[in-house]
Formats: structure tokens, sequence, C-alpha cells
């Protein structure tokens, strides 16, 4: 998430740092987490940079490569590595068959009209929040998370808004791996959570970027499963005196698109 001047060419998206050692994944699915790490990443990255987020030898890292080079999930210029263009397929693929998005994006596209404020479709993916669709303000100065781009699912109003509706023991795996060693700030972020569950939304000022509010409320299917969180962003200054209002517009949106979920 980041604040937005003028246009696309003045995006400031805060950056996902590399991911903490992986080295635990089964060996079966270590080149999913050598795609996943080039995926986040956000721009080309090195074959040291890979080494130092997932912690594979050289040797064993360019044995994932090599596969996923040959079926087009990634591509090599320069000694760096970005996303292929068999990804871009996927994603068209992704774009035109997803029912959260195809349901998501109309109750989306008036919530901004209705506000004026950027929101986003947000799900929880490997212990990311993962942006999978964004409807951005018209505003000049505006907030926005780009489509695609993670970050752990730990701070701020998405992360915790999914976090809080995770099951228990999966929720409990992200918060061990993300506050190891901490068992007070672990208790107070379950006690967070609990609130959270209770409200139904979550809200957030700066905990990802300063000098953004965020309201997040979780959207379900059949039988109450969360699928994931409509995220309304804004410029804090600009959120100051219309908290409550964003707040419920937010919350009753999700509500919609749960309701039409539930249908599908």
């Amino acid at each position: 998430m980041g604040i937005v001047v003028d246009d696309k060419f003045m995006n400031k998206i805060n950056s996902s740092d590399l991911e903490s050692p992986l080295s635990a994944t089964p060996t079966s699915e270590r080149s999913l987490m050598v795609l996943s790490v080039i995926a986040r990443h956000g721009k080309p990255i090195t074959v040291k940079q890979l080494k130092d987020a997932t912690k594979l030898p050289q040797s064993t890292l360019y044995r994932h490569l090599l596969p996923l080079k040959k079926w087009g999930l990634i591509q090599e210029q320069d000694n760096l590595y970005a996303p292929g263009p068999f990804s871009v397929q996927l994603a068209w693929g992704f774009d035109h068959t997803s029912y959260l998005v195809a349901h998501a994006r109309p109750e989306m596209e008036k919530l901004m009209m209705r506000c004026g404020e950027s929101v986003g479709l947000m799900v929880a993916v490997n212990n990311q929040v993962m942006c999978l669709d964004m409807v951005e303000s018209q505003h000049s100065l505006r907030c926005s998370f780009s489509k695609g781009r993670s970050q752990p699912l730990l701070r701020g109003a998405s992360a915790k808004a999914l976090l809080a509706h995770l099951s228990t023991p999966m929720a409990d795996d992200v918060i061990a791996g993300s506050l190891p060693g901490q068992p007070k700030e672990q208790q107070l972020l379950r006690e967070e959570l609990a609130k959270i569950r209770a409200q139904g939304y979550a809200v957030s000022e700066g905990e990802v970027d300063m000098g953004v509010w965020g309201i997040s409320a979780p959207i379900f299917s059949k039988s109450d499963h969360m699928v994931g969180a409509i995220t309304l962003m804004s410029p804090a200054i600009r959120a100051e005196d219309r908290q409550q209002e964003l707040i419920g517009l937010t919350v009753k949106t999700a509500l919609v698109i749960s309701e039409c979920l539930k249908l599908y």
C-alpha cells in the first residue's frame, strides 16, 4: 500500500522485503517456492537474491530454475530472473474465471464512486496478504496497493482482517512465525484479532505506510468460509472526519459481496 500523487508514474508502492528462509519447504514444492519469490519481488531478481530469500544452494536453485524457464513461467535476461510469458496466460485465465473477482468488482466500483477512495480485494496466500484487484480513487492524492503485490500477513487492516478469520491452527502458525520468541506480543495480537472478529472489521493507520488509513472487512462464501477481504484505503488526513462513514460503507459492501457468493 502507498500514496499515489497525480498518476501511475508517481506511484509510491511499499516494496515487500524478500521472504524469510523457506528451506523447510518440502522438496516437491521448492520450484513453486522459487517461482513465488520471483513473482513477489516486483522487479527482476538476481541469483544471489534468490539464494538469500530461499536459502537453497546455488546448484539446487539452478535445478529448479531450469524447468520454470522451459515452461515459460520465468524468463532470464542478463542474469536476472522475472516472471515469464506463460505467467501472462495464467493471469488472464484467473482474471476471466475468478468468481470472487467477478462478484466483487462491481461492488468495489460502487464503493469507490460513493466514497472517492481506493478499494482493494485482498486474499491470504502463503502467510501473505495479496491484492487480487484494485479500483483506484480518482483523487490526484490517493492510496494504492498494486494488483498482484503482497506483504506479510501481520500488519495493516487487510492482513489483520484476513488473519482474524483464518482457522485457529493456520493463524497460530502465522503468529508464531511472525513473532518468534515474543509471547507477550503474540498474546496482544490474538486479543486484537478477537476484537476484529467480534466487530466484523479491522482498522489501521500508518502500520504499513505512514499517512495511510485503512478499513478492511472479510468476505464469506457458503458455510461462512472466509475467502478474502474488501479494503478501503485513504490518506489519513482525508479520512479523519469520516472514519465511521467509511467503516459502515465498507462493511456493507463486504456483506453484499458475501451474499452474492453464497448464491454462487
